[in-house]
């Protein structure tokens, strides 16, 4: 393994009472498994340890992630699953249980909305909580309701599913994220958003450890970016381990002030076990 920048960075010597799981970079890339992690995830199912997977996107349905890392090898029921579709529906029913939505979004979060039960408006006039999130059918239409809702009517807040400017591809290409959406909508609004429910937000951990009766700090997190996946283990409270397999590099981690790197760093994820 390459030297590290600092003596603390090293692989974990124990095991942890939970595991939190970036998805992308750290458990697949594309539509393939990453290198040793199928190893690992037995090893702790086998041992009775809890895992929890996470995703900033909004894109896709607990249950289509499930779906995805069932196919490829690894069996995951819907409720290991937390990403923003979950940590929205949740944000907006304990704070805004009555507020008519105009979600700027794709189908998954719409759907969950719905199900839940809130009330979607594309009525500026009523709209309460304007919901940025990561959409590909963006559009002026949208942006002149939010527009209309935020600073015409004045009445609306403005939320935002998570604070990623581009999601990456496989082999370096990417494409513009929800906060390209949220900095449209400020940008002509003047309103600021006031809530982020994605990674680094600690409300990311706090959905995904709910239930466990496990500490945060007893629940290693496990990602491949710094500003996202180790920023909110460290801001929750958890330990945190960086995996060389995605977004973050070494030059990254030697850029961080030592108070902000992570606890631990591994290669990939079947070096991330005691041995």
């Amino acid at each position: 393994m390459t030297e590290l920048p600092h003596p603390s960075v090293r692989r974990p010597q124990g095991l942890f009472d939970a595991y939190v799981f970036d998805l992308d970079g750290t458990i697949y890339l594309g539509d393939g498994l990453l290198p040793g992690v199928a190893d690992v995830v037995g090893q702790l199912r086998d041992r009775g340890v809890p895992i929890r997977f996470l995703s900033n996107n909004p894109t896709r349905d607990p249950e289509q992630y499930a779906a995805k890392l069932t196919a490829l090898g690894l069996p995951t029921p819907v409720a290991d699953i937390t990403n923003t579709v979950v940590t929205t529906v949740d944000w907006l029913r304990r704070h805004h249980p009555d507020a008519v939505l105009f979600p700027i979004a794709e189908a998954p979060l719409v759907s969950a909305l719905e199900r839940a039960g809130f009330r979607l408006s594309d009525d500026a006039a009523e709209i309460d909580v304007v919901i940025a999130s990561y959409d590909r059918t963006f559009d002026y239409r949208k942006l002149q309701i939010a527009f209309d809702a935020l600073w015409f009517h004045r009445r609306a807040i403005l939320v935002q599913t998570n604070p990623d400017r581009y999601c990456p591809f496989p082999g370096g290409r990417g494409e513009p994220d929800c906060a390209a959406i949220t900095a449209a909508i400020e940008a002509c609004t003047g309103v600021r958003c006031s809530a982020s429910f994605g990674k680094p937000s600690p409300v990311m951990v706090e959905a995904a450890l709910a239930g466990l009766g496990v500490p945060a700090s007893r629940a290693l997190m496990v990602g491949d970016r710094l500003a996202t996946d180790i920023a909110m283990g460290r801001a929750a409270g958890m330990p945190t381990a960086l995996v060389l397999t995605g977004d973050s590099t070494l030059d990254n981690l030697a850029a961080l002030p030592v108070d902000a790197r992570p606890d631990y760093v591994v290669d990939g994820l079947g070096e991330l076990l005691p041995g």
